[in-house]
Parts: C-alpha cells; structure tokens; sequence
C-alpha cells in the first residue's frame, strides 16, 4: 500500500506535471546560482544599452523556452566520401516512408550545406491516447526519443508492476532524476514522450543476471514525429545538428593538409574533415578518453576514411617542448606543425537540445573557461604561420564563446579574426567588450532568433522551400564559432 501524500504537496506535483506537459515544458530549467548567473549574462549592460531592458529579457526567456523544444529539423551529413548527395537522398526517402507509413515528408537539400539533408519534425502530436500501463526513461535517453530514437534497456528506469513484452506503452521522461531504479510507479514530475510497444516484460528488464543493451521500447507514436536512424544507411549518413557541420566547412581542410581536431570525440566532425579533403593528407583526432577515442576509430572505419588517425591523449599536453626533425606522427607535437586546427572545445553544453533540466551546478558551468584557454594556447603553439583556427562550443554563455574571442586577440597579437563562409548563424553577442565589426566575423547560432512553432503535414504542405531552409538555420541547438589566422610566429 502506498503511503499517503500531503495534499498540498500531491496538488504541488500535479501542477508540475501539467505545466511539463504544455508544449513539453515552459523552459528549461535550472539550478538557482545557474540561473542567477545566466540572468546577469543575458542583461549584461552592453546588451541591454543596444537592445532594451524588455527585449533582452524577452531573448532569454525565449531562448529557454527553445532550448527545451527539439529543433524543427533533422539533420544528417551525408559521407560525400562514398556517393551522392541525390543517390542517398532517394535511399532515405524510401526509409522514410517505411517508418512513417506513406506519410510523406520532404527531404531538403541545403543551398550553402551540400552535404547535408534537412527532414522536418512533425509535433508536437497533442491527440495521442496515454496507455494505462507506464515506462519512466532517465532524461538523456528522453532528449534521445524526442528526435527519433527508440528506448534502449539501458535508458529505463521504472515500469508498470505487471508489463509484458507486447504490450502498449506510455513512455515518459522523469527530467528531475527523482525516479527509483525499479519502481513499479512513479508519482514525479514527468514528461510524456509517446507510446510504444515493449519488447521486453518488466521481470526481464530488471531482474537479468546481466546488464541487457537491447531495445526495450519501439516508439510507434512518438510526441515528435522523428525517423529513427538506427541501423539506417550506416556508412552513408552521420546524424549530425547543423551548426556542427558548418564548423567543418568553416575550417575548410584542403587535399594534403595536416589537420589536428583536438578534442575529436566521438568523431563526426573529424570524419567530415577528413571526407572534406577527399580522404587526401592527414587527420588527427585526439580525445583524452579511451572509450571515445575507440568510437572515433569505429566511425572512421564505418564511413570508410582512412587519412583520420586517433590518439588518446590530452590536448592540453599534446605541446612538445622541443622541436622536433621532421613531423612526428603521434603528440606530442612539435610548434607550428599543423596546417589547419579545429578546437570544439568541452564545454559547458547548454546549447544542447532538448533539455528541459540543466542539472550542472555553478562551480561546473564556469570549470570551462579555463580548461578552454589551456588547450587554446596549445592549438595556437602548434599551428603554422598562416594557419587557421576554429574555435567552437555548444552552449550560450559569454565566458566560454565571446569572452574568450577577447581574450585570445589580446593574448595573442599574431592571431587575426576572420570572415566566415558559410555565415548562416547571427553575429556574437554584445557584452564581452568587442566590437560591431568583430561581433559580425562571429557566429551565434541563437534558436530565440525564431518563433516557437509547431508542425504538421498541412503546414510542411503551405511552406516555400526557401522559408523551410530559414528555420532550420534558425531553429537549432544553441552554438558558437569563431575563426582566426595566425600571422606569424610571435
């Protein structure tokens, strides 16, 4: 028998879940010195001088509210490195149309992404019935569902007492991490994400002699109508978010470079630099971590590229003290010994999407930024006169992104800011002491930049290519690049 719950504190969740379940959240949601700290960011005086105490403040409110949304796209990169753009684009159609059951949704191709394939999302679908019988999945694998994954045994958490393998299933993300490991129920702030069948009975999932990786849910009516990509053309296409795409290009490796990626894992920006050099030079591609290093090795061989070797190490160490005779293929590294260097810095990942909890606390978020100025003072040592660096990260804050552009300039008087091409995020953001004409060389992909919306099929019908190609520039994770050359040795 359950024990009772105060009335006030049982009326208390109930609003919670009904507040989570409008249009998935309100925003997301933060840890008190988190937000404090976001708030002052995004009302810096810069900002607010330019834009106006209300506008700013509308910004941020809308960027939280975005950042718990999934994008209104899909993206995945194809492997140019293999076939076409159009042959792989008639193969998925196909798959598409297996998944969704003839409903028929364009594919796009990018005008400035060539490699790239944009699929609408379809939802959020608000007529779905909820079964009586409940799966409760932690948060990552919930973000996972809402674009298009299944539910893999790993990622649940609880179930109804008495479920069995075929049954239909409500699934729900438990987004506080408040749910018990094997509760037969769960009377959290939850979030609904679709039904599904389960391929496994309750007694499987939990009481196995060892840990099960399966599939444990297959999502038949999820929230967000997503195609699954799970085993689908796996050597053809990298499911990729755009603005991670378009730091490749920005960095626009060429045939016979030697190109470091620094913080490579799990290896699809590394594998697109190396299809962007026709598989022609040298890609190196470190993580400190082994298990990564292992999937960037992995998704090397996948896609069939052969110039990417993989190291683990630490990129603030990769520096060699001495200059070496010749170039030494594995770190450390001699000065100014790399063509071209991508450094997507770890980071804070707040641009993330969707996250409808952000669970990091202050003394986490602001970890970054040093980390983040050792391995840039390594990247640029290691780079060649002439050289160019990408900076970028996945989140919104202006210590890790144009803080560090300040920074960098004034630390490092060889390196120069540079124009971007293809610019199709917004410039930076105000409040970090640089100026209008260095704010317009760097790209923030900022998803408050467009109006929340949801989509269906008449909708998709009524857009004009070009409008939907704009959202999806728009509506994506939260991310930041800069470019920079090195002009000489001091």
């Amino acid at each position: 028998m359950r024990a009772a719950v105060p009335r006030h504190r049982e009326t208390a969740e109930r609003e919670k879940n009904l507040a989570a379940q409008r249009g998935l959240t309100k925003g997301k949601t933060l840890r008190p010195h988190v937000e404090q700290y976001l708030t002052k960011v995004f009302r810096n005086n810069e900002l607010v001088t330019a834009l106006g105490t209300q506008e700013a403040e509308c910004k941020y409110q809308s960027l939280l509210s975005r950042l718990s949304h999934p994008p209104s796209f899909t993206t995945v990169r194809v492997n140019t490195h293999l076939a076409s753009v159009k042959h792989v684009k008639k193969l998925l159609f196909e798959e598409i149309q297996k998944q969704f059951k003839g409903l028929c949704v364009p594919i796009l191709e990018h005008p400035k992404l060539q490699d790239i394939l944009l699929i609408p999302v379809i939802g959020p679908r608000r007529d779905l019935k909820k079964h009586a019988s409940e799966v409760i999945v932690g948060a990552h694998c919930g973000y996972a569902v809402l674009r298009g994954a299944h539910v893999y045994v790993p990622g649940i958490i609880s179930t109804s007492r008495f479920m069995k393998a075929g049954d239909l299933v409500s699934v729900y993300s438990d987004i506080e991490g408040k749910c018990r490991r094997g509760a037969k129920e769960f009377e959290g702030v939850k979030v609904f994400l679709g039904n599904g069948i389960s391929e496994l009975s309750r007694s499987e999932i939990f009481s196995s002699s060892c840990p099960l990786n399966g599939m444990g849910i297959r999502m038949i009516e999820p929230v967000y109508l997503s195609p699954s990509f799970d085993n689908v053309l796996p050597s053809h296409l990298f499911l990729q978010n755009l603005p991670s795409v378009v730091v490749s290009h920005i960095l626009n490796p060429q045939p016979g470079e030697r190109i470091l990626d620094m913080c490579a894992a799990p290896g699809g920006k590394t594998t697109h630099l190396a299809a962007l050099m026709h598989d022609q030079g040298e890609v190196i591609a470190m993580d400190k971590t082994a298990n990564k290093v292992k999937k960037i090795k992995q998704n090397a061989e996948l896609l069939r590229l052969n110039c990417i070797k993989t190291f683990c190490y630490d990129g603030t160490k990769a520096l060699s003290v001495e200059k070496r005779e010749g170039e030494q293929e594995g770190p450390p590294f001699s000065p100014e010994s790399f063509d071209r260097i991508l450094l997507d810095a770890p980071c804070s990942g707040m641009g993330q999407r969707p996250n409808m909890a952000y669970s990091s606390t202050l003394k986490e978020v602001t970890s970054y930024q040093p980390l983040q100025r050792k391995l840039f003072t390594v990247a640029v040592k290691l780079l060649k006169p002439g050289g160019i660096l990408v900076y970028s990260t996945c989140t919104i804050t202006l210590s890790e992104n144009e803080e560090q552009v300040a920074w960098a300039l004034k630390t490092f008087p060889c390196l120069q800011l540079q124009p971007q091409e293809p610019h199709i995020g917004g410039e930076g953001m105000r409040g970090a002491g640089l100026s209008l004409d260095q704010l317009k060389l760097l790209q923030r992909f900022d998803p408050s930049a467009v109006t929340l919306q949801g989509m269906d099929i008449n909708s998709l019908e009524d857009s004009m290519e070009d409008d939907l190609i704009s959202l999806a520039n728009k509506d994506c994770i939260g991310f930041f690049i800069a470019k920079f050359i090195k002009l000489n040795s001091k």
